[in-house]
């Protein structure tokens, strides 16, 4: 199968319904498809975030490296995952723990082949090779 591109995956968010706006002090976005699309629109680049960039980096690499459980939990709300993870989704981010591991059991809860399903077009949205 294909790995999706970071394009592919900013035109496959840029379908879903948004999330409702909310000002944050000291953020640049409003809601997390805002967010999304900012961070991904510079994903090649250092953006933001300082971050090394690489072209070979895909869909599925981005996914599996977002540290921002907000981001991930719309991402997967408005692709239409079952309510029952997002029940589940609800307890996680409740937990007294670091971003990065509320990130990483929303990412066991939802892995992104369950993700890219609902996402993509099944021949190209779960990557072959090994991340």
């Amino acid at each position: 199968m294909k790995a999706a591109s970071i394009s592919q995956f900013i035109k496959a968010i840029r379908r879903l319904p948004s999330d409702a706006p909310q000002a944050t002090p000291g953020k640049w976005y409003k809601t997390q498809k805002e967010h999304w699309l900012g961070w991904l629109g510079e994903y090649h680049g250092p953006g933001a975030y300082g971050r090394i960039s690489s072209k070979e980096r895909d869909a599925q690499f981005a996914y599996n490296h977002i540290v921002e459980p907000k981001m991930l939990s719309w991402l997967i709300e408005a692709s239409g995952v079952p309510a029952a993870c997002s029940k589940s989704m609800v307890r996680i981010l409740s937990r007294k723990c670091s971003m990065s591991e509320k990130s990483a059991a929303i990412r066991r809860l939802v892995p992104w082949p369950e993700l890219a399903e609902r996402l993509f077009d099944r021949r190209v949205a779960v990557s072959t090779k090994k991340k």
